[in-house]
């Protein structure tokens, strides 16, 4: 039977293995070698994990854990492999980003909840583990990350992170809870990218 830290904890893992396969393909944007790529799918794995641990007080898992290095690379090599398919694929980026970011809120909340953090700081922390890696992939990538732009982005990582709150007080099983709420982040951001909706700018 899978426990709830077990369904956490494999979350983890997919999430991880996501991202890093969404940070290796984005490296076809910018003509960059295997090394290069490789490097983004793994600063974009653990970027945003590990500032949320620095927030927590507490080692980043990725250190401890060679499962979530095992996760990265495998993600890398997927990414390496078949990265014409993938990258052929329409909106592929954006799929594999949504889905990390999906999985990346809940843990987030949920991680910053088991170290006693506030519901409201918990819900920011989500975002932080869900859109940090990204944004450090932008910004190596010398692009204007997602989370400043005008993109339904950290936004959906902020609904999805209320909604699991809102859940849990309801108590709802953990695991359904986190299900659900993903599914909200993906919902959104995937609505938003296929009819290009946005935010309203600062006039």
């Amino acid at each position: 039977m899978i426990t709830d830290a077990n369904y956490f904890y494999l979350s983890d893992l997919l999430g991880t293995l996501f991202f890093a396969i969404s940070g290796t393909l984005s490296a076809k944007r910018k003509d960059i070698d295997i090394f290069g790529a490789a490097f983004l799918g793994f600063v974009t794995a653990i970027g945003g994990g590990s500032m949320r641990d620095v927030f927590l007080n507490l080692r980043p898992a990725w250190v401890n854990d060679s499962n979530y290095l095992i996760a990265i690379f495998l993600g890398i090599l997927i990414a390496i492999i078949f990265n014409r398919q993938l990258y052929g694929y329409y909106r592929t980026l954006t799929l594999f980003d949504a889905i990390g970011i999906s999985f990346f809120t809940i843990l987030g909340v949920q991680k910053s909840l088991n170290y006693e953090s506030n519901v409201y700081a918990a819900i920011i922390f989500g975002m932080f583990t869900a859109v940090c890696g990204g944004m450090i992939r932008d910004i190596l990538l010398n692009e204007t990350p997602l989370i400043f732009k005008k993109e339904v982005y950290a936004t959906a990582c902020l609904a999805g992170g209320l909604i699991y709150i809102l859940l849990v007080h309801l108590d709802l099983d953990l695991s359904w809870a986190a299900f659900i709420a993903a599914a909200v982040v993906f919902l959104i951001r995937m609505t938003a990218v296929k009819y290009r909706l946005y935010l309203p700018r600062l006039d």
